[in-house]
């Protein structure tokens, strides 16, 4: 099953392709910027073999340097298996559109982007026929954006920055210094970004922390998140009047049971009894009052 943060490492191109030009600066390869992209289908499967799907495969036309393809994949964990699919996928690629292939790599931690990174040789040891060298982005390689006007000046490396630092102690300032960034974005932009840094979190506390931030630096942005984090905190407020209504009543029906027995209520005890907002003491000093001598009885005990 494909995880959340699987679909924002890889996503994040198809919405920003010209962001593998940044990305490649920073692993000191130089590819132009695109003038012209266009998202090619990801299905590599011929006839009868077995199934192969890329993440994301894009072309990328620029002015100065000949097309290229570039295939992005999402990497989790170590694959040995990996290494034959990807050589599949370039030769492949190659073959079908006869434009150069990149294959890029995406991983959120250390481990993984050091073994995705080692080139791997096809072919006997005396001739290696191909060599494999994907280009690796992970927490070893990209910047740590924990400064908001570092943030605003690249918005979509900012977010890459966040999903691949997703297990950093420094998140939290990095989440902060993006939501900061995207608050003077416009909302075409914010929109993506604010969805698939969510994505890149996955079930990680940072995930919490960028919804907190989403639904306070980001209060004005309407979206799925947005619109599910305001009905979390609308449905809280619901079992919060819910529970206070149904703290008072069962305050009322002890008082009210007390009564019709005749027992004495002293001040003291009602205070006690209509102040109470545990439903578990309310509950067991209800059942008490059915068969209490004295009003204080029923909090015998405690």
């Amino acid at each position: 099953m494909v995880s959340s943060p699987h679909e924002a490492m890889h996503r994040i191109f198809q919405e920003h392709p010209g962001l593998f030009s940044r990305v490649s600066e920073v692993l000191g390869v130089t590819f132009s910027p695109p003038t012209s992209v266009t998202i090619l289908p990801t299905d590599l499967t011929e006839s009868r073999p077995v199934e192969r799907r890329l993440d994301t495969l894009l072309r990328l036309d620029t002015e100065d340097d000949q097309p290229l393809l570039l295939a992005v994949e999402a990497q989790g964990k170590k694959d040995l298996d990996k290494h034959a699919s990807w050589s599949y996928y370039l030769s492949y690629l190659y073959a079908k559109y006869r434009v150069p292939p990149v294959l890029l790599v995406v991983c959120q931690d250390r481990a993984t982007a050091e073994w995705a990174a080692r080139p791997v040789h096809i072919g006997p040891r005396q001739w290696a026929s191909l060599t494999l060298r994907p280009l690796v982005v992970g927490p070893h390689n990209m910047p740590l954006i924990t400064n908001t006007a570092e943030a605003r000046k690249d918005l979509a490396l900012a977010t890459l920055s966040a999903i691949t630092h997703a297990d950093d102690p420094d998140i939290g300032a990095i989440l902060k210094s993006l939501s900061a960034a995207l608050r003077e974005a416009p909302e075409s932009l914010t929109g993506p970004l604010v969805e698939l840094t969510a994505q890149g979190m996955g079930k990680r506390p940072a995930a919490q922390q960028w919804r907190n931030l989403v639904a306070v630096d980001l209060s004005f942005y309407t979206s799925s998140l947005s619109e599910e984090i305001r009905e979390e905190a609308r449905a809280k407020a619901r079992v919060e009047a819910w529970a206070e209504a149904r703290a008072e009543t069962r305050s009322e029906d002890i008082l009210l049971i007390l009564e019709r027995r005749g027992i004495d209520i002293s001040d003291d005890a009602r205070e006690r009894v209509t102040s109470c907002e545990d439903s578990d003491s309310l509950r067991e000093w209800f059942l008490r009052s059915i068969t209490a001598s004295s009003a204080e009885e029923i909090f015998a005990g405690e």
